[in-house]
């Protein structure tokens, strides 16, 4: 089962993001971010200085398209740990009403301002403002691919190098990103990939309208460049609310994932061999999960399912809970309801819980279809419920209880292996196995 980025993994992201903005780097962090900034400054200038160009800087020329970039750069929209802005309307006029091998810098000092908000209030680490230079490699990608085609002057006759451009941007920026993920936090080009693509998703959209501001500019005057601050401030308006939007659902997650611990706790209070077991199997069935290749959503609901699966033994009594031997036909009747009661407790909280709810329900269930209390089989039984049933099992099995001893691993992962296909779910079992091997 490939691993996917989603709505989960992707509030994770935003909150990582959020919090590291807020202070100022460190360690590898500052090493490479100061890097990477110093590398492109050097290009930067270098083209600036050493590359020739058709056209003289205009001031009034520059003073429109650093304040509509400005004005562009506060549309922004989060994306995974990171955050993505229309900046591409105003960059595209700008590599071709300005010298071309001088837009890199510009880009940067634009960039720069436009951040300024972020950095007066705090949201972005004004340590971190050296940043702005690593982050704009990709205005260096499609200006040399102008400047070594000869294509500086706009003509929809090179149309071909316009594409070669904004591939080279595209390469520019995802090589940068990529290397500058790696070398901090170790992630593969891959994962950054799938993070990065809403970003040249809308890059790309906003190319062809950037093409046509700047034909209208050369016929028209730098001025229509201020053309696109109306956009721009649609494109803010929709980022504020869906900033709003993505701060109301990390606070829900935070309230869930706060919830399922309260449980947790309630249920340790009430048994303490139950809540040590829970979090105990919580452990192993994460990463059972992780070995298994799950997605992040069903991850959650595996640790979920695994501290909650016993959440319905608080309905049932102490006596029969706590009997120092086995259960007898009554008690076991009684016993069994755990699970239903168990998924009606998470119903009535609803949201994720009402969904880990499905899972609590199934936990006792086997693969073979013998189980209780709906007698699913196969892939009938959630593969989160799978991974916990197998797991709980594992664990009681290795846990001291107040009528046997705990038995060893070995044992105990022979006696999983013995009920593979009829207790189990064979591929769970193998990864049960791996994971404790």
């Amino acid at each position: 089962m490939a691993a996917t980025t989603d709505t989960t993994e992707i509030e994770r992201l935003f909150a990582q993001g959020r919090q590291r903005a807020a202070l100022a780097a460190h360690g590898r962090e500052l090493s490479v971010e100061a890097a990477g900034a110093l590398a492109f400054l050097a290009i930067a200038l270098a083209m600036a200085i050493l590359l020739p160009s058709p056209r003289a800087l205009d001031v009034t020329t520059l003073a429109v398209l650093v304040s509509a970039y400005i004005l562009a750069c506060q549309a922004q929209f989060d994306v995974a740990d990171g955050y993505t802005v229309p900046t591409q309307l105003v960059l595209v006029p700008m590599l071709f009403l300005l010298p071309t091998p001088v837009v890199p810098l510009i880009v940067s000092v634009s960039w720069a301002l436009g951040r300024s908000f972020d950095y007066a209030t705090g949201r972005i680490s004004v340590y971190r403002a050296f940043h702005v230079f690593g982050d704009c490699w990709h205005a260096v990608g499609p200006a040399l691919v102008l400047i070594v085609a000869g294509a500086q002057v706009f003509s929809w006759d090179a149309w071909p190098v316009y594409a070669v451009a904004l591939v080279a941007q595209l390469v520019f920026d995802f090589a940068a990103t990529t290397l500058r993920a790696y070398l901090i936090e170790g992630d593969s080009p891959r994962a950054g990939l799938r993070l990065l693509a809403p970003v040249y998703g809308l890059d790309v959209a906003l190319a062809p309208v950037g093409l046509l501001v700047a034909f209208a500019s050369i016929e028209l005057g730098p001025g229509i460049c201020l053309l696109v601050i109306p956009l721009a401030a649609v494109l803010a308006v929709l980022s504020r609310e869906r900033e709003t939007r993505i701060e109301q659902a990390l606070e829900l997650s935070a309230a869930y994932q706060g919830t399922a611990m309260l449980l947790g706790d309630v249920v340790e209070a009430d048994d303490a061999y139950t809540g040590s077991h829970s979090r105990g199997v919580v452990e192993l069935s994460l990463a059972v999960a992780e070995r298994l290749g799950l997605d992040s959503r069903l991850r959650r609901n595996v640790e979920f399912g695994a501290l909650l699966h016993d959440v319905g033994k608080i309905a049932v009594p102490k006596e029969i809970i706590n009997k120092p031997g086995p259960l007898d036909d009554g008690e076991w009747e009684v016993m069994r309801r755990h699970t239903i009661e168990g998924e009606a407790m998470l119903d009535r909280i609803g949201g994720v819980l009402s969904e880990v709810g499905r899972i609590v329900r199934s936990s006792h269930e086997h693969y073979d279809g013998s189980g209780y209390p709906d007698g699913l089989a196969g892939e009938e039984i959630p593969i989160e419920a799978r991974i916990v049933t197998c797991c709980d099992a594992f664990s009681a099995m290795t846990t001291t209880r107040s009528y046997r001893k705990a038995m060893p691993e070995g044992a105990a992962l022979a006696e999983l292996q013995a009920c593979a296909g009829s207790q189990f779910d064979p591929e769970v079992v193998a990864a049960v196995r791996a994971v404790v091997s």
